[in-house]
Formats: structure tokens, sequence, C-alpha cells
């Protein structure tokens, strides 16, 4: 039917509901046709963008249709009977660089490639405002102490401070010579803007309040590679290719306080919640911990090895040896100060322990196979040596392997046009941050913004499954010592009587288990309950003890709902 109708683009997806017959084409134009079958009625077109549309879907009622743009990161429902938006998303249409996480948490700010810079609410997990002001790459985004001003710098040699009041860029900071800014910082107080350059090896200094440029701090000999401002003091640490890190004094006229020479190029650097330390991430893979008053070493992370790839399509060398090249390219510490969280040019993000200098945990941010060093086949060499056979493990694709060598060095491009070449995208962690209120980090990936949280969203109330709730038989759970159970059950009879009962049964070395076990749902019913019995109760410590362990465990889940 459509290569008849000659004036059709290709036809890229399409979706048919059967109870109202409707089919709904998607094309490479970025146009969409609704159908009535049989008779092929046209009810409608329209385009939503220039890019080809990949995927559709219809909801079982009929009324909502779902459209995917992979070129855009472009997600649309539209109800096509009141012809309007039901919903509209739209991502970094290159890879994301740069996320912050907001004071409270609510919100992540993140810079991509594509100049923009996006806010998203992480309990809808939707994008609600997008600043299209910079024209270069954003490579740092950070939010101020207030949480109401969020702050990026970019490859156009701008940092732009915008307001999520009115949604407007009210502050543009820029050099005196155009600088390309690698980096960015913002003080306690939210009133010191600090950018790093990669090409003048300056660090610039403004003021907030007046957009000022207050100072230049020379001295690096080698291209910015991340700031931090200590969140205690008025100091400022600046990592370089030059193998250096500098602090810099900023009541002392932004003095050069301290120099701490590294053995290699300086990636990223970071201060502790409290101040007190300084972690610094190297190009060989280690990450010191400092002790930056003294400009001590305390400690040091070797991590190139729990890195860990496959071995990529194009290379000569094993995994392994490929694994001595790796680094962390991105850390942050947790809220506690007891962990530390890094990523970089691998699939894996780890968490190590501070004091113990180990690795707690591993997390696998991707199992998608169609990236470059994802998979690992194993074939085993056996090379004669002085006549002892030897077995040599090497990681290679075997349906690849061919007795002229890997296919995948052979380029397969037009007669050496190099506009046919083809690659395989290959995955990497660019930023992570860890959640002020301490239950969650992010990351910015080629797969996306990933968040890690310890609160799942779900409430699952399992006990509503089997029991007959009736007062005898919580008396008999009661008697049991199943306590969280015969709260629960209490609650669905809600007898106020018998829920005081209950709750005065459960020994007061218990309540802490009991409150950690119950549902989601119950809290807020235990919370009122409490609130209510206060008021009237002699036992005004016991209440308390329950009222101080509810609070302690759920009060951030509650506060997020």
């Amino acid at each position: 039917f459509f290569n008849k109708e000659g004036d059709f683009n290709n036809l890229t997806a399409a979706a048919y509901h059967k109870k109202t017959h409707l089919l709904v084409t998607g094309f490479a134009s970025g146009v969409f046709h609704l159908h009535e079958l049989p008779d092929f009625n046209l009810i409608h077109s329209l385009s939503i963008s220039d890019q080809r549309i990949a995927s559709i879907s219809i909801n079982c009622t009929g009324d909502w249709i779902a459209f995917g743009c992979s070129g855009l990161g472009q997600l649309l429902v539209w109800e096509w009977q009141s012809e309007s938006y039901v919903l509209k998303q739209q991502g970094h249409f290159n890879s994301m660089v740069s996320l912050a996480y907001s004071p409270d948490g609510q919100y992540i700010v993140t810079g991509g490639e594509d100049g923009k810079v996006k806010v998203w609410n992480t309990s809808s997990s939707f994008c609600f405002v997008t600043f299209t002001e910079h024209n270069s790459g954003v490579t740092a985004v950070t939010f101020t102490s207030t949480g109401y001003v969020v702050l990026s710098a970019s490859l156009d040699g701008t940092v732009r401070a915008f307001d999520l009041h009115r949604y407007r860029n009210f502050r543009t900071f820029t050099s005196p010579r155009p600088s390309q800014f690698s980096c960015l910082a913002v003080d306690s107080s939210g009133e010191i803007v600090a950018a790093g350059s990669q090409d003048s090896f300056e660090i610039f200094i403004w003021s907030m309040q007046s957009g000022r440029l207050l100072d230049v701090l020379a001295g690096h000999e080698g291209p910015i590679s991340s700031l931090s401002f200590n969140p205690m003091k008025c100091v400022l640490a600046s990592a370089s290719w030059d193998k250096t890190v500098k602090l810099w004094d900023m009541l002392d006229s932004w003095r050069t306080k301290e120099t701490l020479i590294m053995n290699s190029d300086v990636l990223v650097v970071a201060f502790r919640p409290d101040g007190k330390e300084l972690a610094v991430a190297a190009l060989n893979g280690q990450i010191t911990f400092w002790d930056h008053e003294n400009a001590v070493q305390t400690g040091s992370i070797e991590g190139r090895h729990d890195l860990q790839m496959g071995r990529k399509e194009l290379d000569k060398i094993t995994a392994k040896q490929a694994a001595k090249g790796k680094s962390f390219t991105t850390l942050c510490y947790s809220a506690d100060g007891q962990s530390i969280l890094a990523g970089g040019l691998s699939k894996f993000v780890c968490i190590y322990n501070v004091k113990e200098q180990i690795l707690m945990k591993k997390f696998e941010i991707s199992c998608n196979y169609s990236l470059d060093a994802m998979e690992v086949f194993c074939v085993s060499k056996e090379i004669k040596v002085n006549g002892t056979c030897m077995f040599f493990q090497e990681y290679l694709d075997r349906r690849k392997m061919t007795e002229f060598g890997s296919m995948a060095l052979i380029d397969e491009g037009g007669g050496g046009d190099m506009s046919y070449r083809h690659f395989k995208p290959e995955i990497r962690v660019t930023c992570v941050r860890f959640c002020p209120t301490g239950r969650s980090w992010a990351a910015t990936t080629t797969e996306g913004l990933l968040l890690y949280s310890l609160d799942s969203g779900l409430i699952f109330d399992p006990f509503e499954l089997d029991i007959d709730v009736t007062p005898s038989n919580i008396h008999k759970t009661l008697s049991q010592k199943e306590y969280t159970v015969a709260i629960v059950m209490a609650f669905r009879l809600n007898e106020k009587k018998l829920i005081q009962e209950v709750i005065e049964a459960v020994p007061s070395s218990e309540v802490d288990v009991v409150c950690s076990s119950l549902p989601d749902l119950y809290v807020e019913k235990l919370l009122e309950f409490l609130a209510s019995a206060f008021e009237t109760s002699c036992h005004l410590e016991f209440y308390l003890i329950w009222a101080h362990k509810l609070l302690m465990l759920h009060g951030q889940k509650l506060k997020t709902r």
C-alpha cells in the first residue's frame, strides 16, 4: 500500500490495535500516519520530528500511542482523538558528561556533549527543564548550596548560572581571552565560582553576586582536569595533567598553600564531606588519599584490575595487558565519608572502603553486548616451548577468527573510502555522584543516567494474603512472638485498644527489629497512632523509642513521598 503511494518515505515502525482496527505507521522522515483497516482510511498524519521513528506502541484501550525516536532520544505519548500530547520527554542525544545532585537529593542536573543542561526529578525520573544556551559541549555541572541555582561550564568559553525559580540564564561568566573550560567548582557559600581551562592551563575565579572576574590563578603547566572546594574551609584543590595537585588559599589572596606531587597525570580530585581528606585519581590507575593540611599521603588503592574489561575487537593485546592502561576518571565520597565511588572507561563502578582500602562492591552498569569490549570469549592456545606443551589463555571472539586472523581487523569499507568505516561504541562512565542523603548514587554513562538506591519505591504488602484477621488470631500471633505480623493484623482490624495492647506487648529490645521489618504502608499508620498515644499514655519513653526507631529507619522514604 505504501509503495503504491509514491510520496511516502521509508517505513521504519508499525503497530496495529485489533479492537479498534487502528494501524499506526512511522517513517524515516519523522512522520506518522493513522489508518483505519481494512479500508485504509487515513484518520490523520503528523510530523513529530525530523528523525526516523524507531518504535511505536498502542495502549490496551487504543487511545494513546507511544513513539520512540532513537536519534534524538525522544519519547512521545500522543492521544489521537483529542490530538494532544500526554507525555513528551527527550534525553541528551549525545553522551552525558557530568551530573550533580541538589542538596536535598530531589533533583539531578546533567550536562551533555550536545550542549544541553537538563534537570531531572529523582522520584519521577522525568526531565522537567532543559537549558540550551551553550553553543558547545557541556563539561561540568553543579548546584549551589541553596539548591536553586545550577552552574554549567562548557567548551564554548562560558560558565552559565541558571535560576530554577524562573528557569532562566541569569549570569554568564567569561574569561578575558576565550578559553575552553574543562571543570567547575562552587564554594559552600555559593558566592565564589571557579573554572579550569584546558588550553591556557589557568583557573578563573568569579563572584556570583556581581558576575565579575576576581582572579586568574596561574601555576599549572598542563590542562586543568578537576577542581574541588573544601566544604569546611576556604581552600580550592586543583588537579592537572602536569602531575600535581595544588591547594589555593582563598583568604590568603589565592596563594598556593601546598603542591602535592604525583607519579602520573592527575585526572580527578575530591574532598571528603568533612573536608579533612583529599582523594586523587591519576592516570596510572591509582587512587591516593591525602591529609592535605600536612601534605601527607595516608593511603592508596590500586584500582586498575577492578576496572576489568573484555578484549576489544581490534585489540592486538590481551584484556589483562590492556588493563594496565586503565584508570578512574571520576570519584565521589559517600555522604558519611567512609566509602569512595569510582568509575572510568569500563562497565564497572567500584565502591571502596577508604579506611581498609578494599573493594566493597562492583556494580556492572551494562550487559549490552553490542558495545565494544563487553564480550569475553576464551580461547586456549597450545604452544610448544623446548618440547613442553604450554597453554596460554587469550580473550578473543572465536566466531570472528579465521586462518588469516581476526575478521574484525579487516575493514569492509568501500575501497578505501573513509566514510564507510564502522565502529562499535565503547562503554564508559563519565561521572558518579553520591546523593547528599546517603540513600542513593547516580552515574552518567553511555547507557544514560543510572540511579542506584537503597529505597525501593514500591509498596508491597505481603501480609494481606491468607491470615484470618480476628482478635483471637491476633492474640495467638502475639503469644508466638510474631510481633510484626500481630501489629499489621491489629491495624487491619483498626481497633485502637487492640493496637495499643499489641504495641505495648512488644519488648523494648525488639522495637528495632519490628520497625525494620514493618511494611512501608503501616509505618505511617503506626506514626499516626503514636502521635495520638503521646497525648494520653503514661509510657512516654517506650513510645519515644518507637518514634525514634521508625523515623531513623523510614524517615528518608517518608520525606520523599
